[in-house]
This record gives structure tokens, sequence and C-alpha cells, in this order.
């Protein structure tokens, strides 16, 4: 069997490292995308934000207890999806089989040598220097046999560095790291585990499948192959995005369920003109909801049929955020979400929920 050749490549605070180059006065000072405001959350953060502590999703008015000095710019997402199609540009010149995985990171799998650069490790550092130089931004990459590893790698050596785990090191490679590390194993499953005493890979893999499978269900498999490194996930590049959502905070805590719906009603609209737009609809609908004092909650209701029109997106909407209201404390934030895509060949046999 041919060894897969994948590189990761990510880029260096994106966000704010664009808004760094397009204007030079930010350049070394501590700036966050977001809202400085007291409900303002942060998008990204520098690397001279970070060593403050300040970390994408956290509220704004922690971010400044953190780093008073701090620099809120607003974003521009159509500047940066600019420089994500000039990035993927370059990727196209190396290879074909290329999965984005947002405007900032892709997979590439490069093991046909396409550019005749022999291996893995020169086509990345030639990728590298290509992005600097044309978008003036760096990028850091992971370069292993598999998606999983890759991925791993490119954090390794951030920023603006690479590093690669050949298969001769993998295994051992992952037995070394923080199970929190793990692509698929987030907060609240890291936090389970560590309970069950599974700290690092080497934990992980001395845990045999059948104590993974009652304690983490359809999960189990897979952290039973990363544990000995293993991933055989190609490179898709017709990967189908699973979801689409929109959410919003608000500026004050809203009671009024008027006003909540109204808002519902907002993001509502936004996911359906994505939806319109890519001809992609879901079956499932979900409300999200965070309270004041930061409790989430979400509702959710899945249809046989997609659903294929925006007074149903709407209505449907409207039902789930009506089953917490009034609300029993104030409001924050909204979302809507739809997920459970339907393939496009069966949209076309199935009666629609219209509403």
């Amino acid at each position: 069997m041919t060894v897969r050749k994948i590189i990761h490549v990510d880029m260096d605070a994106f966000f704010a490292s664009v808004e760094q180059h397009d204007d030079p006065s930010l350049r070394g000072k501590p700036v966050a995308v977001g809202s400085g405001s007291t409900r303002g959350v942060v998008a990204a953060a520098s690397y001279e934000a970070r060593v403050f502590g300040v970390r994408s999703a956290m509220p704004s008015i922690t971010a400044l207890k953190k780093c008073p000095e701090l620099i809120f710019v607003r974003g521009n997402f159509d500047r940066y999806k600019e420089v994500s199609r000039q990035i993927h540009a370059i990727f196209s010149e190396y290879t074909d089989l290329i999965q984005p995985l947002s405007l900032d990171e892709a997979y590439l799998d490069v093991t046909e040598d396409r550019r005749g650069l022999k291996t893995a490790w020169a086509t990345a550092k030639e990728i590298r220097a290509r992005i600097l130089e044309e978008t003036g931004l760096t990028a850091s990459a992971g370069i292993s046999y598999n998606k999983f590893l890759a991925k791993l790698a490119s954090d390794h050596r951030k920023p603006n560095g690479q590093f690669a785990v050949t298969p001769d090191m993998g295994p051992a490679w992952v037995e070394t790291l923080p199970v929190a590390r793990f692509h698929g194993v987030g907060p609240v499953t890291a936090r389970k585990m560590e309970r069950l005493g599974i700290r690092t890979g080497a934990d992980l893999r001395a845990c045999p499948l059948a104590f993974l499978q009652q304690h983490f269900g359809s999960s189990a498999d897979w952290y039973h192959a990363i544990a000995r490194a293993e991933d055989h996930r190609p490179v898709n590049p017709h990967r189908k995005r699973k979801s689409s959502g929109s959410e919003t905070t608000f500026n004050e805590d809203l009671t009024d369920p008027g006003a909540i719906e109204a808002k519902v009603l907002g993001q509502a609209n936004d996911v359906w003109a994505w939806c319109d737009k890519a001809q992609a609809f879901g079956r499932t609908v979900t409300v999200k909801v965070k309270y004041r004092d930061f409790q989430i909650i979400t509702r959710s209701r899945s249809y046989a049929t997609p659903v294929r029109t925006q007074p149903a997106l709407q209505e449907a909407s409207l039902t789930l955020i009506r089953s917490v209201l009034p609300p029993e404390k104030g409001i924050r934030l909204v979302g809507v979400t739809v997920s459970n895509f339907a393939d496009v060949e069966e949209t076309e046999n199935l009666p629609l929920f219209v509403g």
C-alpha cells in the first residue's frame, strides 16, 4: 500500500494577522477581532494578545481584564474570504486533493509529487513561502501519513513553523501527548477521560475497546484507532458541509417574548440565505439559547423530509423558541442551525416540508 503524504496547513492567528497586515499601526500589538463591548466576544486574537491569555470565544470583558491594552477591531469577513481564496489558489498548484476545514486551514494530499519536490516536507516549505510572499502572512504546517497526525503536527511548531510525523515515529509520539489535544476529544470528553484515568495517548492505548465502548459509545472505535496513530480517512475535496448556523449576542439581556422571537427570525433568515444559495436543505432545526448566567440550552426537531422554504424554517424556529418562552431569566444570545442535510438526489424524490 502506498503511504499517503498529507499536509495540514493552518494559518497563524489568521483574522488578527490579516488586520495587522492591512493596518501597520497594529503590528506588534495585542489585537482582538470582535466587539470590545461588555457583551462582545473575541472572534480571534493575535499572538501578542495570546501571551496575556486572550483566546477566541472569550467574553470581551474578560479579555480586557487579562490585557487592558487589547485593541479591538470589528473584522472584515469579505477581506478574510478574499485572502483565503488567494491561499487556496496556491494549494491548487500542488494538488487537486484539497479538503478545506475553514477559511484558514486545509488538508492537502501531496502523495503525487506534481511539482517534483521529492518530499512532502519540501512541498510544505514551498507552500508556506509562497503564502508569505503573496499575502504577507505566515502559516504553519503538519506533515504526516494520515490526517489525524498531520493536524496534530501543525500545532507543534506554531507560529510560522512545520513539523513532520513519520510512520516509524507516529504511534510512540501519540502516546506522549495529552488526550485533550486529540481531534475529536472536546473539553467535556477530555474531562470524562481524566476522571477515568485517561490523560495521555499511552493511557488511551491501554484501554480495551470494550471499555471504551462502555464509556464512549459510538466514538470508541475512533479513540481506539487514534491511540495507535491510525486514521484511514482520505483527503476529500468534495466533503459536504454538515450544518449551517447563525447566532447573535444581544447588547442587553432580553426577556420580552416578542423581541426574542424577532431575533430568532433574524437568525433563521440568515441561515436560510446560505441554504438557498448552496441549495442544501436539512431535516433538523436547532435553536440555541444562552441565558444571562451563561447557561446554554438547545431545542431541536427533526423532520421526515427536508425543510426547503424560508417560511418553513421560520415556523420551525419559532416553534422551538416558544417552548422556552416566557424565559425564566434574561437571554443574552440566540442561534438557529439547520443540519442533517439531504442528498440532492434524495430531495428530488421526496415530498417537502413547506410549513
